[in-house]
């Protein structure tokens, strides 16, 4: 198998030897020569730029994939991705929460840099991203994209906050952070499914109408680009599938009744077992998407990247790391990623280059021909390099903060203080679980891991009181 290293992204550009990626569905299909010129099948334009599909899952956790080491969960059509394309073994959600990663990957910025991104998650109407930053859907918009948001936005709710005051010509989703999947009673206690700014009603399950939208945008006969951000509620609670409205009433005459998050949480319900099949609608609804994209001739030219927002959540199965959702141990911000796009790199690719949210926003507008906003500098670097190229990335921390942790990455240490204040340092290559703690045996490298923290944390806007 495969393997790229630190230092080299070998054979994704030089049609090399090609074998299965571990774990990943038996008849996922070989990839072609990835030193092709760029084209988009659907338009028959030469030199067409790539469509960006983005995908999300909610709460999904880093090894709830099978071709992330599942020993329960099936997962064929995003093991079938995988071997399509690349799978990212050290990646990275921007934040532990679902609102401050969006944040980061709409802005390419730290969730620190705006308002907005203080709040883990945004839970009430004040907060959200203003309308007037720059975002990766206004910029490849002025670049000629059509763009669109299909699911979750959780930046903010009306009336000041929306994907369509934010870059997106087309939305259709919830605003809220966590909905009943039958009702679309959401965290605010109200009816949360929009079409542009406008309630849109539908009984149905929820992951089933999101799938429908998405099926229907990529068979479009487009006439130019496109960017879909696809954020699925799936697998986040309140844990139901497509069998469960009658629990869902339940839930949702809770909710009416006041219950708000807390009804939404579920804490009385939800199992391994419900969980599995929760993360297995995801996969078939992300196939369904997929088969539209090829029948429709835009695969070739689609580049489609897989991640979650955080990591898992208390039914997750994460293993061997520890922590979940809210914590910035490895459980709660490593995610699975995966990448493909046939007309330039191949399949069957595995990376163990640390790379985290704001980094993707810098490569799909790099690939795009798109540039950033000079006045609201990136805080992700470009992987169009590494992908495109081999080439190195350059030497970077990977920076992270949040009300209760603060982290840092630096090749394979990571300086991390937990909830009660204590200072801790891991050797991820050797300890990927965080449980033999080096902070002692190396105190010159932690105080400077420290220091290079405190320094990035200087430049970001201070959590108010709480």
């Amino acid at each position: 198998m495969p393997e790229i290293s630190r230092r080299a992204f070998t054979g994704l550009v030089g049609g090399g030897a090609v074998t299965a990626v571990a774990g990943a569905s038996a008849g996922a299909q070989a990839a072609t020569p990835a030193e092709r010129p760029f084209r988009s099948r659907a338009s028959g334009r030469p030199g067409g730029r790539p469509n960006i599909l983005f995908v999300l899952g909610d709460d999904l956790g880093w090894a709830d994939l099978s071709s992330y080491g599942s020993p329960h969960i099936r997962t064929p059509h995003l093991d079938r991705l995988a071997a399509q394309g690349v799978r990212f073994t050290q990646a990275y959600s921007g934040s532990a929460t679902c609102s401050p990663t969006r944040f980061s990957l709409y802005t390419g910025r730290f969730p620190g840099r705006a308002a907005g991104g203080l709040a883990e998650p945004i839970g009430n109407r004040t907060q959200g991203l203003e309308p007037g930053h720059p975002t990766l859907a206004s910029l490849l918009r002025e670049a000629g994209y059509a763009t669109a948001l299909i699911g979750k936005w959780h930046c903010g709710f009306l009336p000041d906050y929306s994907p369509t005051r934010s870059g997106w010509d087309e939305f259709f989703g919830n605003f809220g952070g966590a909905l009943e999947y039958f009702s679309k009673l959401g965290q605010l206690g109200e009816y949360d499914l929009y079409e542009g700014d406008a309630e849109y009603q539908d009984l149905r399950y929820y992951t089933t109408i999101l799938t429908e939208r998405a099926v229907e945008y990529v068979s479009r006969d487009h006439d130019g680009p496109w960017l879909l951000n696809l954020n699925f509620t799936t697998p986040h609670w309140p844990w139901l599938t497509e069998d469960d409205a009658e629990t869902g009433a339940e839930i949702a005459a809770k909710v009416r009744n006041g219950g708000g998050v807390r009804a939404l949480l579920h804490d009385d319900g939800g199992s391994v077992a419900k969980y599995k099949e929760m993360v297995e609608s995801l996969d078939a609804a992300v196939g369904r998407v997929l088969t539209a994209l090829r029948r429709a001739g835009q695969e070739e030219n689609t580049v489609v990247v897989f991640a979650s927002d955080n990591g898992g959540e208390r039914f997750s199965y994460q293993w061997p790391l520890s922590g979940g959702k809210s914590e910035l141990l490895e459980g709660g911000i490593r995610v699975p990623t995966l990448l493909r796009w046939p007309a330039r790199i191949d399949g069957r690719q595995v990376s163990h280059e640390p790379v985290y949210t704001p980094d993707w926003t810098a490569t799909l507008l790099e690939l795009a021909g798109a540039r950033p906003d000079p006045a609201y500098p990136l805080d992700g670097t470009s992987l169009a390099g590494y992908l495109l190229r081999g080439e190195d990335l350059p030497g970077r921390d990977l920076f992270w903060r949040v009300r209760r942790n603060r982290a840092l990455r630096r090749g394979d240490w990571k300086y991390y203080r937990d909830t009660d204040g204590g200072d801790h340092l891991y050797d991820l290559a050797a300890d990927a679980r965080e449980q033999a703690d080096l902070a002692a045996a190396r105190p010159a490298l932690l105080a400077e891991l420290r220091a290079a923290w405190e320094e990035v944390d200087a430049g970001l806007l201070p959590y108010p009181a709480s």
